[in-house]
């Protein structure tokens, strides 16, 4: 027996069940509303549905892209089709400079279909982009080709930008801003293209459902196609030769691959295209500008008196050279030391010069006071250009020390802009920017660095490192291979003492200049590279 039983008196009413109701109040569990009552403003009642979401208005743009499906559907699929087969185990082939021409004509045809016109500064960013493209396929150095594609992404993007919105007043936040929000948001137009083919199929395609039914039809068959041609080849080994020579060339890897490519270049180009329709970027550039100016000028005030002092130093110790080192210290050591540093603090003022013109209200004292920031910017960029140097005499030249006196030089022509920007405020900074960025990045491209990193090295007084050079790209194999057959160590013509490369270095350098050569043999037409063919040429000929 139950001892609550046994407690309880026997004339006890036994208690009841109580019985809930929906909209009766009740005790709730920690952290879970009472039910009919909101956990949170603003949100509906708990235990409610939630209020449907009314869908974003379509745009004039986006109605004709919808309306004329028969032509972006098919277009986007043949324009991905050229991505895949242009770029597929192909980075740096002349089919690259093939699909960025596809490229813009396509963006050609799709702006005249939705009737959006080009705009005054179009022919700089399509002359950019196609200028990285013959770059890449020009060119044998992977880092190049990297950056040669991050610049054709970003030229593209502000191309799409400034075609569909008004961007005459956009500052430097703005666009990189709205370049990364662009490509994040895209991917909520997803469902695009199925709405837009669900609404060709139940209006225009109805004419046109033979071709599709067609198209479904090849879709099934080709996974039963497979089965069965498996199936007879393994019954049949006469059949089963006859499919291996068929499909010789072809593998699910490079099947899937390929597949792969379509599908990312046709979901990304409709997605990005239809966000683009739907306008839904602000134009407007609000105004930042609301902080107290004197909390500005003190930082800048603190920062540019630190400045000054080192910019003394620089030049009566640096370029002058006429006070007392430390001791224990050289001249040349003392110019050696310190460019990455001083590198690192130009970009910091770069960026703080930018913040402080962007933040805070306009002052006189304070561009004064950031002028003369800019200022020592520049004896700092000199100071850092003039240790580079000095540096690279001593130790040779490689890629990273001639990327830091690009950046130096670059640094000094975004300072111009940015003291024009001080004392004359609609000056197009980004515009600038975007101009000056482009051109010397296309000349730092077309240069070949490792071409002229290979001429300095070879002919420098210091002893060279041989084993650097066996990590350059084809680029440099117009150098390595006249100077590998002047200076060969079996050669027994040469006195081996005046040769100054031994005989494993050579053996090293002479196995990368064949490496090159077979690449350019066995390369196909798809696959032509300008720097990998000269390299082939001068091996060939060891000229």
């Amino acid at each position: 027996m139950n001892p609550e039983e046994q407690i309880r008196p026997a004339d006890a009413p036994v208690p009841q069940m109580q019985q809930s109701t929906p909209g009766a109040s009740q005790p709730s569990q920690p952290g879970i509303p009472p039910y009919g009552q909101s956990p949170q403003p603003g949100m509906p009642p708990y235990g409610q549905p939630r209020p449907q979401v009314p869908p974003v208005p379509d745009t004039e743009q986006t109605k004709r892209m919808k309306a004329q499906f028969s032509f972006f559907g098919p277009a986007i699929l043949l324009y991905a089709i050229l991505y895949a087969f242009c770029t597929f185990k192909n980075p740096s082939g002349v089919a690259f400079l093939l699909f960025i021409v596809g490229s813009l004509v396509f963006l050609c045809m799709a702006l005249k279909r939705l009737e959006v016109p080009l705009r005054k500064d179009s022919p700089f960013y399509f002359a950019g982009i196609v200028l990285l493209g013959i770059s890449t396929f020009c060119t044998d150095d992977d880092r190049l080709i990297i950056f040669n594609k991050l610049g054709i992404f970003l030229l593209m993007m502000s191309l799409l930008l400034s075609l569909f919105y008004e961007t005459g007043k956009w500052h430097f936040g703005k666009w990189l801003g709205s370049i990364v929000v662009s490509c994040a948001e895209s991917l909520g137009e997803l469902e695009r293209p199925f709405r837009d083919f669900k609404a060709y199929l139940q209006g225009e395609g109805r004419k046109n459902r033979t071709v599709w039914y067609v198209l479904l039809g090849v879709l099934i068959t080709i996974p039963l196609a497979a089965i069965v041609l498996s199936l007879l080849g393994s019954a049949d080994i006469v059949f089963q030769g006859m499919l291996d020579r068929v499909f010789e060339n072809i593998s699910f890897e490079n099947v899937f691959g390929v597949l792969i490519r379509i599908l990312f270049l046709f979901f990304a180009t409709y997605l990005l295209l239809s966000y683009m329709c739907r306008h839904k970027l602000s134009e407007e550039q609000p105004d930042h500008r609301k902080g107290e100016p004197v909390v500005a000028i003190t930082v800048a005030g603190l920062m540019t008196l630190i400045y000054l002092v080192f910019s003394v130093v620089q030049i009566v110790y640096l370029f002058l050279g006429r006070l007392t080192l430390p001791e224990g210290y050289t001249y040349a050591q003392y110019a050696r030391e310190g460019f990455f540093q001083l590198l690192a603090v130009g970009i910091l003022n770069l960026v703080l010069v930018l913040v402080l013109l962007s933040f805070f209200r306009e002052s006189m004292i304070l561009k004064a006071v950031l002028t003369v920031t800019c200022l020592c910017s520049y004896i700092m960029i000199a100071s850092s250009a003039m240790r580079m140097i000095l540096y690279i005499r001593y130790y040779d030249l490689t890629f990273l020390r001639i990327l830091v006196l690009w950046t130096l030089c670059l640094l000094s022509l975004l300072f111009g802009g940015i003291i024009a920007s001080i004392f004359y405020g609609p000056f197009p900074l980004f515009r600038y920017s975007c101009v000056v960025m482009t051109v010397l990045y296309i000349g730092l491209s077309f240069a070949h660095p490792d071409y002229w990193i290979a001429k300095y090295n070879l002919t420098h007084e210091k002893r060279t490192d041989f084993y650097y050079l066996t990590e350059l790209s084809a680029d440099a194999a117009p150098v390595l291979a006249p100077y590998l057959k002047a200076h060969n160590p079996y050669d027994s013509q040469l006195d081996p003492a005046q040769v100054p490369i031994h005989s494993s270095d050579y053996d090293y350098l002479q196995s990368h200049l064949n490496e090159w050569k077979e690449e350019s043999e066995e390369a196909s037409l798809r696959q032509f590279n300008v720097s990998r063919y000269l390299a082939g040429v001068k091996v060939g000929d060891g000229s």
